[in-house]
């Protein structure tokens, strides 16, 4: 039945849309179309299929909590999720994302602040854990299996054996648990079409309970492997500095919150690349060369001591 998921998805945007605003655009789109995640657009509404195996109690948690906090997350439409030839469905207003070919306007200050106000809010009482680490072992679990063996594995499956256990989803995170996002990279921010609209976190699949400092650890790692320019870091952390944001200190050095974390995401994304490219068949590009690069030379550099 996945040859039916789309257009079966698509007519579920359509109701939500029209149910929403009956002089609907009708602007319709597939807005993401994987194995695991299928989204779609039909005018002001959105419609997300989630991955199969997705647990959908879990999930109607994740969402009640977006309902909650409308200020920082994208509120759903519905709420709990729906069902779709097997799959868990939840409903959402459009709203416009960043920009990718202006990269002088992307919100860092915004994100810094939206995470900054989401890791303060209190700890919903039924809130799962936040799925960040456990991806990223899925991740490198996916690169380990791979047969034959990629010749770029090695040093990624190395900078991964070197990290702590908690950054490798295998014991509790050191200090006490925040509400995360669990996934957090400019492509979940989205605002309203009108004009002036505030940017809202969206997607709620791995949100939870964990360390809020992986809300900052892919920027961070952008940052140290220099696919972040040095102003957008400093405008990002500075702004979740101001607003409050617990994950590393008020101010002095930040990197003994950060490095362990980094390390891990750059690993997360290392091992993606080289697993899709040994997959397609196709030799590494020049940003995926780069980052099994980083992952080599993360073993010369000791891990920054965290802070007391």
């Amino acid at each position: 039945m996945t040859e039916d998921l789309l257009p079966a998805l698509s007519a579920r945007a359509a109701e939500a849309a029209h149910s929403r605003d009956p002089v609907c655009s009708c602007v319709a789109g597939t807005l993401a179309h994987h194995e695991d995640t299928t989204v779609v657009r039909h005018g002001a509404a959105v419609a997300k299929a989630h991955a199969p195996d997705t647990d959908t109690a879990v999930l109607a948690v994740r969402t009640a909590v977006a309902a909650r906090l409308p200020g920082i997350l994208l509120p759903p439409l519905t709420p709990a999720p729906a069902e779709l030839y097997g799959r868990p469905v939840t409903y959402w207003p459009y709203g416009t994302p960043v920009d990718p070919d202006d990269p002088d306007a992307a919100p860092w200050e915004e994100a810094g602040v939206l995470l900054a106000r989401l890791h303060r809010t209190p700890l919903p009482g039924a809130v799962p854990p936040m799925r960040g680490p456990e991806k990223a072992a899925r991740a490198v679990a996916l690169l380990r299996d791979l047969a034959p063996p990629h010749p770029a594995a090695a040093p990624v499956l190395d900078a991964w054996a070197d990290l702590p256990p908690w950054a490798r989803g295998e014991a509790p995170a050191p200090g006490p648990a925040r509400l995360c996002h669990g996934d957090f990279h400019l492509g979940q921010l989205v605002r309203d079409p009108a004009p002036g609209s505030p940017w809202l976190l969206i997607d709620v699949d791995d949100l939870g309970a964990g360390p809020p400092v992986w809300d900052l650890a892919r920027p961070a790692a952008w940052y140290a492997v220099g696919m972040l320019d040095t102003d957008a870091w400093h405008r990002f952390l500075t702004a979740y500095r101001a607003a409050g944001g617990p994950a590393v200190p008020a101010d002095g050095d930040p990197w003994p919150a950060l490095d362990v974390p980094a390390r891990a995401l750059t690993a997360q994304t290392a091992a993606r690349a080289v697993t899709k490219a040994a997959e397609a068949g196709r030799a590494l590009d020049e940003v995926e060369e780069w980052l099994v690069d980083a992952c080599a030379r993360m073993r010369s550099v000791p891990a920054a001591a965290p802070a007391d």
